[in-house]
């Protein structure tokens, strides 16, 4: 999962302004919101009508099924059961997104957010310069008198916004710096990095170890990040987290269990070995999580003593 793919899912998440079902996501986009736990936050989209799991086309009333559950009466597909995850749906905590890029471009924190009107904020100052985030450039095209009520004699004006389909052009008279959401800035290290006109974004010395970059697992495989677990990112043993990574380099092929931990560099014969909490830790989250992580992302075939990680299976190679 790259930055560059989190960032996009923010920036169409922000654009919308409105929450999406789970299901309606690419699998892409699952994963995304892994890496983007901070940001992303679960919501109901509506308790009367909510998308056919089974179509994922239409909207559908929510109605009574049999033994207690419900249905979505589909106009196409007729009724269909739905599950629980059927109508999970996530929404941008915009909170979060307004903070980040207050950091990104270094505005005092002695300035607020101020909410100017449906869907535009002032940022605050950025080098004496009034900083605008709009949900897009129409609602600002549509009262440009926005523009009057925080401009500052003789400094510009910065806009944040996404692009708008099909524009040519600049958008904004001289004195208005336009910055597009989904170019000018990026997630990195959980985070948001401003980035200078056609530049990539510098490393950064003091990013969060525990982001995801393969999968739900850090760079070294020693924090895990769940939407099933509350508790936050999981954290792993060396032992732990060296199964992890053996696990991920066979790609969701099953193996067994022996060649695993040799890859792992272990002696002990099971992955699962690993992962036992003995009776004294049970109930405390810094043992129970990476057994969660372990029952959560990994299969296995007791008969034939194989293990595999399914959410490896479009696994880059590791060095």
């Amino acid at each position: 999962m790259s930055s560059h793919e989190a960032w996009s899912l923010v920036c169409r998440l922000f654009a919308g302004g409105t929450p999406v079902f789970r299901g309606a996501l690419s699998p892409t986009e699952i994963s995304a919101c892994a890496t983007l736990a901070p940001a992303i936050k679960a919501t109901v989209v509506n308790r009367t009508f909510t998308l056919c799991p089974y179509c994922q086309l239409h909207n559908g009333q929510i109605v009574g099924g049999g033994n207690g559950g419900q249905n979505c009466q589909c106009p196409d597909c007729g009724p269909i059961p739905l599950a629980p995850e059927d109508r999970a749906a996530i929404m941008l905590d915009e909170n979060w997104l307004r903070s980040r890029l207050r950091m990104a471009l270094d505005i005092e924190s002695r300035d607020g957010v101020t909410d100017l009107s449906d869907g535009v904020w002032r940022l605050g100052d950025a080098r004496r310069e009034p900083v605008l985030l709009s949900r897009s450039l129409m609602r600002l095209w549509a009262d440009p008198s926005i523009f009057d009520r925080i401009r500052v004699p003789g400094a510009g004006i910065r806009v944040i916004a996404p692009r708008a389909a099909q524009m040519r052009g600049v958008p904004f008279p001289t004195g208005i710096e336009w910055l597009p959401l989904e170019e000018r800035f990026t997630s990195y290290g959980g985070g948001i990095v401003h980035l200078k006109a056609g530049l990539a974004p510098e490393p950064s010395t003091d990013a969060d170890p525990r982001i995801p970059v393969h999968g739900p697992f850090s760079a070294d495989f020693k924090w895990v990040t769940l939407d099933s677990w509350p508790h936050g990112p999981i954290e792993c043993t060396d032992g732990q987290a060296a199964v992890f990574k053996a696990l991920w380099t066979f790609k969701a092929v099953k193996t067994v269990g022996i060649r695993v931990m040799r890859r792992a560099g272990l002696s002990s014969g099971k992955p699962n070995d690993l992962f036992k909490v003995k009776q004294r830790h049970k109930g405390r989250p810094e043992y129970e999580g990476p057994l969660h992580a372990y029952r959560a992302l990994v299969e296995s075939n007791k008969r034939e003593g194989t293990y595999w990680m399914p959410c490896a299976g479009g696994a880059a190679g590791l060095p």
